[in-house]
């Protein structure tokens, strides 16, 4: 289960929330995190954003502030895109347009570029044809068009996947994946 938003208390039995918050942040695990103290010294707020947490709310509260604060930190963008996208030894800069495997620059078409980053924004998730043709072609491509399989071909010869080096795999009746 995928939760959107952390409300930690500072003062916690076992744990406090500085370290779970710093913890949490180690295992670049991101999802936002509110915590809660009663101590409002600046350090320890300054202290508790460093570590990770996105807000603090100093206690005594009220409900309103609290369930504003919330409505704000789930107003921010959820997700932070990369510069550089580095799957394995596979590095792709959506800027400059240019992908590297293993320091040395690899040519792609648009369509291989566009292809290859959906893959490296998904990394580990089976994705199915429809999925790639619905984000990466309009709306006229047919599903029964072998045109993503041709695409993927390439890809894989340009990226060179031999035995020892596959990357982009193909998982039987459901897509292709590309494994870390």
């Amino acid at each position: 289960m995928d939760y959107d938003l952390m409300v930690l208390d500072l003062m916690l039995p076992d744990m406090d929330g500085w370290q779970i918050t710093k913890g949490l942040r180690e295992m670049n695990i991101t999802i936002p995190i509110l915590v809660l103290t009663a101590r409002d010294e600046i350090e320890n707020k300054v202290d508790l954003l460093l570590s990770g947490a996105d807000d603090y709310l100093a206690k005594p509260f009220s409900f309103e502030e609290l369930y504003a604060r919330i409505q704000a930190i789930l107003r921010r963008p959820q997700n932070i895109l990369p510069d550089i996208l580095t799957v394995e030894d596979i590095k792709l800069d959506p800027i400059s347009r240019k992908v590297e495997r293993k320091n040395k620059e690899i040519p792609l078409t648009l369509k291989e570029f566009v292809l290859l980053e959906y893959f490296m924004r998904n990394p580990n998730k089976v994705v199915n044809r429809e999925e790639l043709l619905s984000h990466l072609w309009d709306f006229n491509y047919s599903s029964f068009s072998n045109v993503v399989d041709v695409h993927v071909k390439n890809l894989r010869k340009k990226l060179g996947n031999g035995n020892s080096s596959a990357v982009l795999e193909t998982v039987r009746g459901v897509g292709y994946r590309l494994k870390t």
